[in-house]
């Protein structure tokens, strides 16, 4: 299936990176976290990707302009010029990249592939979450509901601790536990073409997807493995220190 990741947003929770480059530029170890989310969609067969841009989308333009030559020995004749690449093929990917306006809404941003994405389900996610979510299972899922769209719900740990309060002394701590916020849209989506009749404008966010499921067209597929998305700078330090450790939960491909 072709895949649309969402790239063009300003990320401003995580200034100290986004003022640089685009969030899905923020790099985990040494690749940017767009290539982990597209390794992960490879692993399942889905190598066909429209990226839609925005913000600082020429940085994304020319990470994968130049991707090929980098992830390969290279030889340079300084006398002509000419340059011979060597070793293994890179990833075998195709992608496109889309300028789709750097003051567009996310759902404007699908709204300005259909010319590419019409006739066909697609895959839909963001450019700064990772996870170990199965995707021909998702798939699946999705053709046995029949609806609209499916999304990925995921129950992320809370950020803080609870307090339990007898008046007014604190009579005890909760920890965090991961299910105890409820139940979020992680993205890895599956939207079918019909889609395409809520998204009226550049301005429409897919904050839409709430009248989709009043509507009674959107489906759910519980995901209770590994989510993670990077909002913050300390989710990024969470995505590095699980990336050190060489066993990282979303890295499923080999």
């Amino acid at each position: 299936m072709k895949v649309v990741i969402l790239c063009g947003g300003l990320g401003t929770r995580l200034r100290e990176e986004t003022e640089f480059r685009p969030k899905p530029m923020v790099p985990i170890g040494e690749q940017p976290i767009l290539w982990h989310i597209i390794k992960h969609f490879a692993h399942y067969g889905h190598h066909e990707f429209f990226l839609a841009l925005g913000y600082k989308g020429e940085i994304i333009k020319a990470y994968f302009q130049n991707y090929h030559a980098m992830s390969r020995d290279v030889s340079i004749d300084l006398a002509t010029g000419r340059v011979t690449a060597r070793g293994a093929a890179a990833d075998k990917w195709k992608v496109h990249l889309l300028d789709t306006g750097a003051a567009t809404n996310t759902g404007g941003r699908v709204r300005r592939l259909r010319g590419y994405l019409e006739g066909e389900p697609f895959l839909l996610t963001y450019g700064d979450g990772v996870s170990d979510v199965d995707l021909d299972a998702l798939v699946a899922f999705h053709k046995k509901e029949g609806k609209m769209i499916t999304l990925t719900a995921v129950q992320p740990a809370p950020r803080f601790g609870a307090l339990t309060l007898h008046d007014n002394l604190v009579s005890g701590f909760a920890e965090k536990r991961p299910g105890s916020d409820g139940w979020v849209n992680a993205g890895f989506m599956v939207v079918e073409p019909t889609f395409f009749r809520y998204l009226e404008s550049d301005d429409t966010g897919l904050e839409i997807l709430a009248k989709v499921a009043a509507d009674g067209e959107v489906a759910a597929y519980r995901h209770n493995g590994f989510w993670q998305c990077m909002d913050t700078l300390r989710d990024k330090e969470t995505l590095e220190k699980a990336w050190a450790t060489g066993h990282p939960p979303w890295k499923i491909w080999t």
